[in-house]
Parts: structure tokens; sequence; C-alpha cells
């Protein structure tokens, strides 16, 4: 990408970044404000998380996705969701031999973390195509960088193949408040622990889930894992071990953030104008755009190869996402992401409907 993005920044009015999904809005507030009264952080935290935030992470699962009948047993707090995703296979004990199956449209920290592992990695959305070596199952539910969301059919599917081949389930769920089109311009994006996929059984399931780009928090590295509490439970172990524990003043800023859902609808509108003023400009542009019913990028394709698409966005001064980075299934398609300012979205719709 570093030729690409220094012609982009060589454009006489700068580039347009729209290639990282980096939140650029402030962080909230009533977030700041938390984390500074928390400073007094003398003790070490609890790997576990505070009563407060345990309390706070079932309360918002209840409220935001119908997930009812947590416990502080059932939740977890992790130094953001990506440490998580790398370390899972690791703290499962998986090695040579076992297989953790990612979706096709991925970002890489899915493979990467079974190779960290020693495990393979499979992309495949199909569950029957899942192979009987299957110990971990990653689902991404609005998905990175696809804006795919599965049905609530689509998880019980999932769930009940990985349950006949013994498999932990995970749903990362973090652009869960971002829908746009379809059913989920009106509908909650339904979470994999949500009653109509699982019931009350939270055997080797679990939802993990993000701050960073509902509340604008992703230098504080606040996420969650819920679910399973036997699963959870090893983790735990594992955490308090090897010293993986959020910081009390971020806990209490996580607190702040899932207590406060007025600032989550604010970011979103900010999103909606940035993706209504985007989308018809790409599409005037020559772009056709897959699926993006829900997250935070649109995931377009003008019909050719797509570094030839980054190199003709790369004139306009606009730096992109190539398919390639996501998995060998879409070598035509970009990822244009909508974390950045107004006025450099305006500038990149500009120059689209002059280039």
């Amino acid at each position: 990408m570093v030729p690409f993005a220094e012609l982009a920044r060589s454009h006489p009015d700068g580039i347009v970044d729209l290639s990282i999904g980096s939140p650029v809005d402030p962080t909230p507030r009533i977030i700041r404000q938390a984390l500074a009264d928390a400073t007094d952080a003398h003790a070490y935290p609890q790997t576990a998380g505070t009563p407060q935030l345990q309390r706070a992470i079932v309360d918002w699962y209840a409220r935001r996705r119908g997930v009812t009948g947590l416990t502080e047993a059932n939740v977890l707090p992790t130094i953001g969701s990506k440490e998580l995703v790398a370390l899972l296979p690791f703290m499962l004990g998986l090695g040579e031999g076992d297989t953790v199956v990612h979706p096709v449209a991925a970002y890489p920290t899915y493979a990467i973390g079974a190779a960290m592992a020693g495990a393979d990695a499979v992309a495949s959305d199909d569950p029957a195509d899942w192979p009987a070596t299957t110990k971990l199952v990653w689902l991404n539910s609005p998905g990175n960088p696809d804006g795919r969301v599965l049905t609530v059919a689509e998880l019980r599917l999932a769930v009940d193949r990985a349950r006949t081949l013994g498999a932990v389930i995970v749903s990362d769920e973090c652009y869960a408040e971002l829908g746009w089109a379809g059913q989920w311009a009106t509908e909650p994006i339904p979470s994999i622990l949500d009653p109509r996929v699982i019931g009350a059984d939270r055997r080797d399931v679990l939802a993990i889930y993000s701050l960073s780009k509902q509340s604008n928090m992703a230098g504080y590295r606040g996420a969650f894992a819920a679910g399973c509490a036997t699963v959870l439970g090893r983790l735990l172990t594992v955490r308090k071990h090897a010293g993986l524990m959020l910081p009390a003043p971020l806990q209490a800023a996580m607190v702040a953030a899932l207590g406060d859902d007025a600032h989550v609808a604010e970011q979103k509108e900010r999103y909606r104008a940035r993706r209504m003023l985007l989308r018809p400009a790409l599409e005037a542009a020559g772009f056709r755009i897959s699926r993006s019913e829900a997250g935070l990028y649109l995931w377009a394709t003008e019909g050719r190869g797509a570094w030839d698409s980054i190199g003709r966005l790369a004139d306009l001064g606009i730096l992109a996402g190539p398919g390639p980075f996501y998995g060998d299934a879409h070598p035509e398609h970009v990822r244009f992401s909508l974390t950045a300012t107004d006025e450099r979205i305006d500038a990149a719709a500009s120059r689209l409907g002059a280039g």
C-alpha cells in the first residue's frame, strides 16, 4: 500500500484515507470524565472485571441485544477484541491437527490466531463444509469487510453444526449497533446469544464486542466476551496468569460507556450521514456496492482487479482497502471506511464526481 498512499498524499488537497476503520470523532465527555475520576488506581485491577463492569455488561446485553439471563460468570472484559481473536486458539489449547474456521471475507487476525497456535485455518461460510477437525469457529456479524449480517436462522444452523463437531463457536459482533439496510434498518441485529438462537443453552458459545466503534474508544482498548461460563472460566484462569488485565480506569470508562445509549445514537447518525454521501458518489463513479447492509464499511467493486481500483482511487487522492487483504475470494473488491471526518468524506465524494 505504500506507493498508493504516497500517491494519494500528493493530491493538492491532501489524502482522504478511507483504508482503516479507526474512529476520528471525539470520545464522549461522559466516558473521558469517568476515566479521569478513576485515575487513583493504586491496586492491581481485577482480571474478571469490577462488579460494576460485570453488571454493566450484563445489563447492556439485556437492554441492547435482547440477551437475558447472564450472570457475572458469563462475562469477561478484554484488552480490546483483537487480542482475544489472536490469542483464543492458544488459550483454548488448540494446536497441530486442529482447525479454526473463519468467514470467507475476513480480516486476517482469525487466521493469524490459528497460525500462532499451530492450528490450521479454513475459510468457509457454509457449516456443511466445516471439517471434522474443527475445534473453533469464528463468525463475524456484521462482517468486516463485507457488512454481512447473519440471521437468527443462520446463527442457529452454525451453532448446531459447531456442537455436532464439538467445537467452540464465537461470534465477533463489534459492529452490531450499525445497521443500515433491509430489515436491519429497523430491526436490531441478532446476537449469537439471542434466546432465539440458543434457547437457554450457552454451552461452548461466545459473543465478543468492542466499544471502539460505538463509543469512539479505540484508544481505550475496551472490549468484552460473553456466553459460556465454562469457556470463560478457562480464559479467566489463563488471563490471570498471563497478566491480561484491563487497567482499572479503563474499566470505569467502560461502565460509563455501557450505561449511556445517547452517545451511541449520536455516533450512528454521524456515520449514517457519511454513508449517505459516500455511497451514491461511489455508485455514480462506477462502483457496485456489495452487501454492506450493516457495519462501518462499504464493500464495493467496479468489475476489475482491486489493485487497479486502488490505483485509480489513489490518483484522486483517495486511499481504500484492497479486497485481497481480506481473503482470496474477492480479488475485485475494495473496502471504504466511514471513519473519516465529514470534510474528508465530502472531499472524497467531490473527487469521485470529478474523476
